[in-house]
Parts: structure tokens; C-alpha cells; sequence
């Protein structure tokens, strides 16, 4: 049997939670910015609570089930719980990122754990370190007056900086550059 279902999430719902999810429409549920889904869950936790205050009732389906008496309101929670945990598996079953999040939930938790205490989170994530490696913009060749540079990519040629332009020749020294002091 499911903890989860036996004793409901947050303590017990109050009744005005109650009245609300079993005495309204799809449509209110809706606008209260809860899903079908989720209302249903919550109705069954509260029906399954009011039913059985202190979460005790065998599974569905068990001899100890079958013993109850018709009227005993434990057989009524057992099968809601059970009704509930087959709408929850369905669900997981159409949504497999929603089953893949609840299955690596724990390993996730346990992974944040060894993260601070190794106090790993300073560490450059994957995207950040792609971003440094992306090619950037070439730094563009300048020469100073006196001093030519090479040209990358022009073996033999130098960029030389006369009367306040950048020019380029396919020799080191020029007779109208001077060198700056």
C-alpha cells in the first residue's frame, strides 16, 4: 500500500479543500489553476482520510481486504487508494518525462547533496565552458609608428603604420617610417 495515499500530503485537508473538489465541476476545478489530475488526487486523499483518520486499512484485492465487512468505510479507502494508484501509473505512462523526473528524483537529491558538500557548484557548467570555446572574432593586426607586425596568414608581408595609416608590404623596412623614441 502507498504511504503516499494512506496518509495524505500536508495533514488533512480542510473541509472547505473538500467541498470544493468533490462538490465541483471540471470547469471551477480548472480555474482555480488546478489540473484534472491533481484534483483528483486530492479528493481521494481526503476521501480515503475522512473514511480512515489513522491511514490503517489492508490493500485491495488482500484476504485481510476481503474479510471487511461490506460497510466497514476501511474497504471503501482501500479501494479509492487503489483506484488512485492505477490513475497515477497510467499518467506516467503517457507522460514518460514525468516517469523518467520521479525515478531519478532521488538520485538527483543525492547528487545536490555530494555537490554542496564538495562544494563543486563554483564549477563552470558544460554550456559555459562551450561558450569560451567558441571561436571569436579576430583581434585585428595594428602596427605603431616605427614598429611594423607580420600579417598572419601573408607570409612575408608587414603592416606598416605611415603618416597615420596602416599599410601593408611584402618587405620589413620602409624610407618614410620612423621609429618612434
Amino acid at each position: 500500500m502507498s504511504q503516499d495515499m494512506k496518509k495524505p500530503r500536508g495533514g488533512t485537508p480542510r473541509a472547505s479543500q473538500k467541498d470544493q473538489l468533490t462538490g465541483g465541476s471540471v470547469h471551477s476545478v480548472q480555474r482555480q489553476g488546478v489540473d484534472a489530475g491533481e484534483a483528483t488526487g486530492l479528493w481521494a486523499e481526503a476521501e480515503v482520510t475522512a473514511r480512515v483518520p489513522e491511514g490503517d486499512f489492508p490493500e485491495y484485492g488482500t484476504a485481510e481486504w476481503l474479510a471487511l465487512p461490506a460497510t466497514d468505510q476501511r474497504r471503501v479507502a482501500a479501494v479509492i487508494t487503489a483506484a488512485e494508484q492505477w490513475r497515477r501509473h497510467v499518467h506516467l505512462l503517457n507522460d514518460p518525462a514525468e516517469w523518467f523526473r520521479q525515478a531519478t528524483a532521488e538520485a538527483d537529491n543525492h547528487a545536490r547533496r555530494i555537490i554542496r558538500q564538495l562544494r563543486l557548484g563554483h564549477l563552470e557548467s558544460y554550456a559555459e565552458l562551450a561558450e569560451k570555446l567558441k571561436p571569436r572574432p579576430a583581434h585585428p593586426v595594428t602596427a605603431a609608428p616605427g614598429w611594423p607586425v607580420r600579417i598572419p596568414g601573408r607570409a612575408g608581408w608587414w603592416r606598416h603604420c605611415i603618416d597615420g595609416r596602416q599599410v601593408d608590404l611584402p618587405h620589413r623596412e620602409h624610407k618614410n617610417e620612423k621609429r618612434a623614441a
